[in-house]
């Protein structure tokens, strides 16, 4: 797909679609609560898909209507009607882990298989943290497929790696209030992507469960239940926001992203500090935020490491900076859905940008003569939807395999279109 540059300033108002991280949390959690929960402006992408098709494989009762964006989920109070269960999640990482701990507290054989990347993906801290429980479970070479042999989930103290993915611990975290027992999890490493914890905790605790914590080292669930919640809205998703807070950086002008605001459970809304210290205006509404850039920005050095699914969106901002961008602290970005440091890296080289790669992150320079180029995505949404930012101004990037924005934001290139 070629992408069309916009030759003036911008001057749009998007809306973009429900939260994934919230949508699937969400998914989780009220299939354990006792009762029926409808979800509003949930996400219908392939991520959230696989996840609620992996629900009702379970024999949950889901009602999916995706014109209206509303999930209507019945919980069964912690219980798990199938005993036996093949479940293909295809490239989705959150319901990989979320599933794989929510499946110990059925009563059966369970078998999680995905597409060739999933099986590259690791998932190994979370089995043996499972295990230290009292979970027989496996991973195939430490990735997925991974099967879990499920008598209910014993309970206890375990130890868990936090430098990965912060997915394992919300993972446990969201389970754990159905344990036989208490558990007590302890991070042996710096946590990574801290604000989506927060966001889990947040959730949790919306449904009617609180925990007990130590800053990020330690936490304790006690049994409980989760409540029904008869309407349950879910924000608008701040990493795909990131794309429209990112096009007035790069093409000038001004975009408004409408229901989203700063007081937002996801992280990725931090985005707009970033931008804001590159020197673009941020104002904020009840339920909007608006990006505008006056004039030049600058290039910044900064840690991403709480926020790594903008890193890319940075990226591609950042060749049109007046100086150098340091990106940091993503290394943990190398296992998504490719290994998106080196992929960004590349494909800034392929436009004839100056980059420089890390074990953690890039640094980038400013370019003022991109050169033609096709993108490659590497089946990686974030890649697609990232790159596509940069053929807004420069008129030469063809985006190969647009279709992979379907994991998260299916009607991307729509919107994308809108700020014209």
């Amino acid at each position: 797909m070629r992408i069309i540059p916009i030759t003036h300033p911008l001057n749009a108002t998007v809306r973009v679609p429900g939260s994934k991280s919230i949508t699937n949390r969400a998914l989780l959690i009220t299939s354990l609560a006792n009762g029926t929960t409808k979800l509003t402006n949930a996400l219908f992408s392939d991520d959230s898909k696989y996840f609620a098709q992996a629900l009702q494989t379970l024999g949950f009762d889901l009602t999916l209507n995706e014109s209206n964006h509303e999930m209507i989920v019945t919980g069964l109070g912690g219980k798990i009607p199938a005993n036996k269960a093949e479940l293909f999640i295809g490239n989705a990482g959150t319901a990989a882990r979320f599933l794989s701990a929510f499946l110990t507290l059925g009563n059966g054989q369970y078998i999680l298989d995905g597409e060739p990347r999933m099986r590259e993906r690791p998932i190994k801290d979370l089995i043996d943290s499972l295990n230290q429980l009292g979970v027989e479970a496996e991973a195939t070479n430490n990735c997925p497929p991974v099967e879990i042999f499920a008598k209910g989930l014993p309970g206890g103290k375990t130890k868990i790696a936090g430098d990965i993915s912060s997915q394992f611990l919300s993972a446990l975290l969201m389970v754990a209030p159905y344990a036989k027992s208490p558990i007590e999890i302890e991070l042996t490493t710096e946590l990574n992507s801290k604000p989506y914890v927060d966001m889990t905790i947040e959730i949790m605790k919306e449904f009617g469960v609180e925990i007990q914590r130590e800053d990020y080292s330690r936490f304790t669930i006690r049994s409980s239940q989760y409540l029904s919640i008869t309407n349950y809205q879910i924000e608008s998703d701040a990493s795909a926001a990131s794309y429209f807070f990112a096009a007035p950086a790069i093409c000038g002008g001004t975009v408004k992203v409408e229901n989203i605001s700063r007081k937002s459970l996801q992280g990725d809304v931090g985005f707009v500090d970033v931008l804001q210290k590159m020197g673009c205006d941020v104002t904020e509404a009840d339920n909007s935020i608006t990006v505008n850039r006056p004039s030049s920005i600058v290039g910044i050095d900064i840690d991403m490491r709480d926020i790594p699914d903008t890193a890319q969106t940075l990226a591609t901002v950042a060749p049109f900076a007046d100086s150098p961008t340091r990106i940091r602290g993503i290394a943990s970005a190398r296992v998504k859905e490719t290994d998106r440091v080196s992929a960004t890296c590349t494909e800034l080289k392929r436009l004839g940008v100056q980059v420089e790669e890390h074990q953690d992150g890039m640094t980038i320079y400013p370019c003022q003569d991109l050169q033609p180029a096709s993108i490659k995505t590497y089946n990686d949404h974030r890649m697609a939807m990232a790159f596509s930012l940069i053929g807004l101004r420069f008129d030469g990037v063809t985006i190969e395999n647009p279709a992979c924005v379907s994991k998260t934001f299916p009607n991307y290139y729509e919107v994308l279109e809108s700020l014209r």
